[in-house]
């Protein structure tokens, strides 16, 4: 790293080490970058290791991401304005993560494949953020919850 320009990886080693910064939340937009612009040797052994590498670094991630939500939301309590923050950072992660995992190093296929993983995840968490909120009598979590949907992006 020289001048806070990330070299894109191109050997499964450097990859390892991106993916790990991606992980630990390390200038997510220069690594985010040079993942975009690296390339794969799509052989076997190679491509295996890297999609499960991929794969475990996004879920690390889409797991920090639920964790710190649930914090945000208990911490909020009835605050709207904190309630629409956690809403809107869990949104702009998933984002994050589509963007990570929508690597042009990657087969078409299994490009899609990837992708789908996390947008799952975000129709997952606003269905369950939609059922939770029923039990609010006054509707206004509900409504919140709409307008401030954790998967549109």
């Amino acid at each position: 790293m020289t001048d806070g320009i990330i070299k894109p990886p191109k050997i499964y080693s450097e990859w390892v080490e991106l993916l790990d910064m991606f992980q630990a939340k390390t200038d997510d937009e220069a690594v985010i970058t040079a993942m975009q612009n690296g390339t794969v040797e799509w052989q076997t052994g190679v491509a295996e290791r890297f999609t499960q590498k991929l794969i475990d670094t996004v879920n690390a991630r889409l797991n920090t991401a639920s964790d710190k939500f649930q914090r945000d939301l208990n911490n909020a309590r009835s605050h709207e304005g904190q309630i629409i923050q956690a809403l809107l950072a869990l949104r702009k992660e998933f984002c994050l993560l589509a963007k990570a995992i929508n690597l042009p190093a990657l087969p078409e296929k299994d490009r899609k494949q990837y992708v789908q993983l996390v947008l799952t995840q975000a129709n997952k968490s606003q269905e369950s953020l939609e059922e939770s909120a029923k039990k609010d009598r006054t509707g206004k979590l509900a409504s919140i919850i709409r307008n401030h949907k954790v998967n549109s992006f």
